[in-house]
């Protein structure tokens, strides 16, 4: 065969080196088969414990609140309450105004009677006067009395106790031109803020023809 018993027989040595290098592969292949029987049942254990972390404890908390103690719960009293006072009602008064008219040319003469018949007094009353036609720009008015626009005039007529007498108050006026009659509106428009339940005589509308004659209201 071409072999001599030298070629069979290899050093020690080389051997040995040999032996050693299987070895090493037959361990890298397989680790498990390498370890020894001690280290084999060991590992698995060692490999949990390391991949697993440790538990950490967490404190249990309960979910409803602690029961509150029995008995009725009343309610916090309200502060700075004032409570509603009622509106004082108004003072009741009965104003009356009577007189007359008389128109001739333009000339318009006007007198008024003006008294409370309670049952308050009033301080102080205004009576509107408003004419069909227009006035004259020129007027001598009385006291008291003034101009509001081109056709009325108001006249206040001071304090009116109750049933205490009539206030008198005397108009001479002149229109802007000469009419065949005239239309006079009276009406109370202040009256101390008193309540008037009845506005039949202290309200009227007078037509007077220029006759010179006396229509009263």
């Amino acid at each position: 065969m071409g072999l001599t018993r030298r070629g069979l027989l290899m050093p020690l040595s080389a051997a040995a080196a040999m032996a050693a290098t299987m070895t090493v592969l037959v361990a890298a292949a397989v680790p498990e088969a390498a370890a020894s029987p001690e280290t084999r049942r060991e590992a698995p254990a060692d490999r949990a414990a390391s991949a697993a972390p440790a538990a950490e404890a967490v404190p249990v908390v309960d979910a409803a609140p602690p029961a509150l103690a029995a008995g009725p719960v009343e309610a916090a009293p309200a502060t700075g309450a004032v409570p509603a006072v009622p509106a004082a009602p108004a003072p009741s008064a009965d104003l009356a105004h009577h007189g007359y008219v008389s128109v001739w040319g333009d000339h318009v003469a006007i007198r008024i009677r003006s008294e409370n018949l309670g049952p308050s007094d009033v301080a102080a009353s205004t009576v509107r006067l408003r004419f069909s036609e227009l006035l004259a720009v020129r007027q001598e008015l009385p006291h008291g009395c003034l101009r509001s626009g081109r056709a009325a005039v108001l006249c206040e007529t001071g304090g009116l106790r109750s049933r205490g007498g009539a206030r008198q108050t005397a108009l001479d006026l002149r229109l802007a031109g000469s009419h065949d009659e005239v239309v006079v509106r009276l009406d109370t428009v202040w009256n101390g803020g008193a309540r008037d339940a009845d506005r039949t005589n202290d309200a009227h509308e007078v037509l007077a023809p220029a006759t010179g004659d006396a229509y009263a209201f």
